[in-house]
């Protein structure tokens, strides 16, 4: 093994050992973020297939279970995720990597893609090649959500440079970039807004006054960012 795997197996193992696991209990600002930031830009509907590429232990598929969602999958590389889980979640979860399952996935298709906090983990190269992979998995009307930190908000370089698994860095207009190569268009790009009703006010606010003093201000403030994606 090149020194180079060895330093990327050693980052992953650390966080791996770092990592606090938490069961899947939506509280009501989970499903006010999902609803925001998920279902309701990819314009979710409860008949519709759903998978999504890194689930940890399953909070999003808890949400569209609670959704009356019945056709989901997550996908995880953590086998220990499972204990997390109750056993009408588990068995909705394959223990596999991202490539693995999507070369033995047969003939199934899914209407969205969830890749919440997942992408920034992928050198740039690889991520449009698992985008370009990603369309054969997609029905004609598919949708791919992508949640990632945003490097074009003063607040984004914690998340990114916080994790040392993060092989790529995003902007909305980057994310643009990378969508196009891989053949999609981008149906919305848009923040992710946390804390409370009076924070998040007072962040626009200081936004809204910040983007008249600067010359030039970011297309997105927020620390991360969620982006939808539609084959073209």
């Amino acid at each position: 093994m090149s020194q180079e795997a060895m330093t990327e197996v050693d980052f992953y193992a650390a966080c791996a050992e770092d990592r606090t696991y938490v069961r899947p209990t939506p509280k009501p600002k989970h499903h006010r973020q999902f609803h925001e930031e998920f279902w309701r830009p990819a314009q979710c509907q409860p008949h519709m297939s759903f998978l999504e590429l890194g689930c940890g232990t399953g909070l999003l598929l808890f949400y569209l279970k609670e959704k009356g969602v019945k056709d989901f999958i997550g996908v995880d590389q953590e086998k220990k995720v499972l204990e997390f889980m109750p056993p009408e979640l588990a068995e909705h979860v394959r223990i596999a990597s991202i490539d693995d399952y999507l070369n033995s996935r047969g003939e199934k298709t899914f209407d969205r893609i969830a890749l919440l906090d997942a992408f920034e983990h992928f050198p740039s190269i690889e991520g449009v090649a698992l985008l370009e992979k990603l369309r054969a998995a997609l029905t004609p009307d598919g949708r791919v959500v992508i949640r990632v930190p945003n490097m074009s908000s003063p607040w984004g370089v914690r998340h990114q440079f916080g994790d040392l698994t993060h092989k790529a860095a995003y902007t909305p207009d980057s994310i643009r970039q990378a969508a196009m190569a891989a053949g999609y268009g981008v149906k919305q790009s848009l923040p992710v807004r946390r804390g409370k009703a009076v924070k998040q006010f007072s962040q626009r606010l200081m936004e809204s006054i910040a983007g008249k003093m600067l010359t030039e201000s970011p297309e997105i403030w927020t620390a991360t960012f969620v982006t939808v994606l539609a084959p073209r």
